[in-house]
């Protein structure tokens, strides 16, 4: 099952590849069936997927490098299913929004998406270490072309940008897998758990990770190249940007820093916690003086970002403070995973929102606009709604995830959960008040005048969003009862461990 789920869309990208830009349309048509057969073939994952265990599901053992004890291993959890079928569904919604949009190359666009969709769904699901390094830097190639080619006016900036942060930050992370898989004479990701480092081994594998992992969520100081990378890149790209690829980072920590080194993780949470918090009001303050919304929406991804981040490292100290049977660390940690998969959700619906604008009028400046409102009621009703899970109001997927790790940081210390609930504050100053000068007031000007609301096409991919958003904020129990076992298993090994 996950092997089809990986190698559908790659074979189906390079499929398309070869048919050219000779038949755009039967080019589009069959990314469309190639994506959404990817997607139906993930829902088994769900559908079939047995509760109650932290055990690997749906595993696939095949020997690959034999002498280095190398294999194509595949196997989910409650950890990593959620994000494969969230990998799985917004490269459908990608595929529609670039319908009409890519008229420059669509074959090659479409073919890009198709084959990193499969790469990162490798990502997710590889249980060898060599294995999931190739997957985790072969997704950076079809995203450094869509950027690079399909890009705005400074992709070539932008791309090499993106390029060099994630690529240098991935080697550090080899050198550790490769150490980690000669001392245990194995590359199994779960047979790193019992290498038995000491601390101060712990301690550079850890930081070897932490460079690795903390460019992709993008944590602060390295979160650099995520606006510029936005920018630039066209919709769908800024959609598995955001929804996806930040998210790797964060599985990156679950999968590989406090399991494989807990000792470390606990010596430096304070590290994690600072950036953390940094990121969720420095970054907060900073999204507040932009003027183009995507930069505005990138900024807003650090920030929330940093909610993940904290609930995954604050377990320590909430451990520390109340005990494992409190269940304070427990909230932390499904915090921080309902929160990856809740922001997936909203930055690709506020990614694609500003498409929708930019496709009319070719600017993403709040200036130019105003009074959105009157000429396209329901779209500003989507944009609202997301501009409001965004924010985090109750009734949508934006408010779980960030309240859980708030009620979980005031188990550690009241200053974590203070300074945390400052984007309670910052979240609504920056984007309610993007909603204000964008979508209410009179038509600011002719062309805001001549814009048409939301066409079916649009209003099929905003409205999937939108169900997803409500129904995981008004009924998240489904996902945290998926990933509940497998986080409660990680947290007990990481505490005995440590």
């Amino acid at each position: 099952m996950l092997s089809l789920v990986i190698w559908l869309p790659i074979v189906g990208g390079f499929l398309i590849l070869a048919m050219g830009d000779r038949s755009p349309d039967r080019v589009r048509w069959l990314a469309l069936a190639v994506s959404v057969m990817a997607f139906v073939l993930s829902l088994p994952l769900w559908f079939g997927f047995e509760g109650g265990t932290a055990a690997m599901q749906f595993v696939e053992r095949v020997p690959w490098i034999v002498a280095f004890d190398i294999n194509y291993h595949l196997g989910v959890d409650g950890i990593s299913m959620p994000l494969i079928l969230l990998t799985t569904f917004c490269t459908v919604l990608v595929v529609i929004a670039g319908w009409e949009v890519i008229r420059y190359k669509p074959a090659q666009y479409m073919a890009a998406f198709l084959i990193m969709e499969g790469l990162m769904v490798g990502v997710f699901s590889a249980l060898d270490a060599i294995l999931f390094y190739v997957f985790w830097e072969a997704m950076l190639v079809p995203m450094f072309l869509i950027i690079g080619i399909w890009g705005g006016p400074d992709r070539v900036y932008a791309t090499i940008k993106f390029f060099l942060y994630t690529f240098l930050g991935s080697v550090l992370m080899l050198v550790a897998l490769i150490y980690l898989g000669f001392r245990v004479d194995s590359f199994a990701i779960f047979d790193f758990y019992d290498a038995a480092l000491g601390l101060n081994a712990q301690i550079l594998i850890f930081l070897a990770f932490l460079i690795a992992f903390a460019v992709k969520v993008p944590m602060f100081p390295v979160h650099t190249w995520l606006p510029d990378a936005h920018v630039e890149a066209p919709t769908g790209g800024s959609v598995i940007l955001a929804a996806i690829m930040l998210k790797v980072g964060g599985y990156g920590f679950l999968r590989f820093s406090l399991p494989i080194t807990p000792e470390a993780s606990m010596t430096l949470d304070w590290l994690i916690i600072a950036l953390s918090l940094i990121a969720i009001v420095y970054i907060g303050l900073v999204a507040i003086v932009q003027d183009d919304m995507k930069k505005l929406i990138a900024y807003s991804s650090v920030a929330h970002m940093g909610f993940v981040t904290l609930g995954f490292f604050v377990v320590f100290d909430i451990v520390a403070q109340a005990g494992m049977t409190d269940g304070g660390a427990a909230m932390a940690l499904e915090g921080g995973m309902v929160q990856m998969i809740s922001h997936g959700f909203i930055s690709a619906a506020l990614f694609l929102c500003v498409g929708v604008l930019y496709d009319r009028m070719h600017t993403r400046q709040i200036r130019d606009y105003g009074g959105v409102v009157n000429r396209m009621p329901i779209f500003a009703s989507f944009f609202v709604l997301f501009a409001m899970a965004n924010v985090g109001l109750p009734g949508t997927s934006g408010f779980v995830g960030e309240f859980l790790v708030i009620l979980a940081s005031f188990k550690a210390s009241i200053w974590y959960a203070t300074i945390a609930a400052v984007t309670l504050i910052l979240a609504p100053a920056f984007t309610l008040w993007m909603i204000r000068r964008v979508v209410y007031g009179e038509v600011a000007n002719e062309q805001v005048g001549a814009m048409s609301d939301v066409n079916g096409r649009e209003f099929l991919v905003l409205g999937l969003l939108a169900a997803a958003v409500l129904l995981f904020g008004i009924w998240p129990a489904p996902l945290i009862d998926v990933i509940q076992p497998s986080l409660q298993h990680l947290l007990e090994q990481v505490v005995v461990a440590s």
